[in-house]
């Protein structure tokens, strides 16, 4: 586990299917529900796959900081939990959100806002 966090509640059936890096994250793609635009990219461990299914609101783990944060507690920016679903490989999860506001730390809609790169 990445963190001294008490093992998690979340359900064994749903953990079994889960395929975690080294430090046992699995990335969380944040996706409007009703617009498909893709949001932001998290990372989450069973913790906080068990808080984000419970709460209705995401809960990722920071590598940075070595923290759960649940995003807009501190910037107001909320993502109401819509549905969550886990790929075929198991190693990937889309969690379909109602984003209030930027979702993005510099305050942009996404963090895919820095333009594109060219292509060719």
């Amino acid at each position: 586990m990445t963190s001294s966090v008490p093992a998690s509640s979340l359900d064994p059936a749903v953990a079994a299917r889960l395929k975690r890096d080294t430090g046992g994250l699995v990335p969380a793609i944040a996706q409007q529900y009703d617009t498909g635009e893709v949001l932001m990219l998290g990372w989450m461990d069973d913790e906080a796959l068990h808080r984000t299914l419970t709460t209705g609101r995401c809960t990722y783990w920071s590598r940075s900081r070595q923290e759960y944060w649940v995003k807009g507690d501190t910037s107001g920016h909320v993502q109401h939990v819509k549905s969550v679903a886990l790929d075929c490989d198991g190693d990937t999860l889309l969690v379909k959100v109602d984003q209030v506001g930027a979702a993005c730390h510099t305050g942009d809609r996404t963090c895919f806002d820095a333009g594109p790169i060219p292509l060719g």
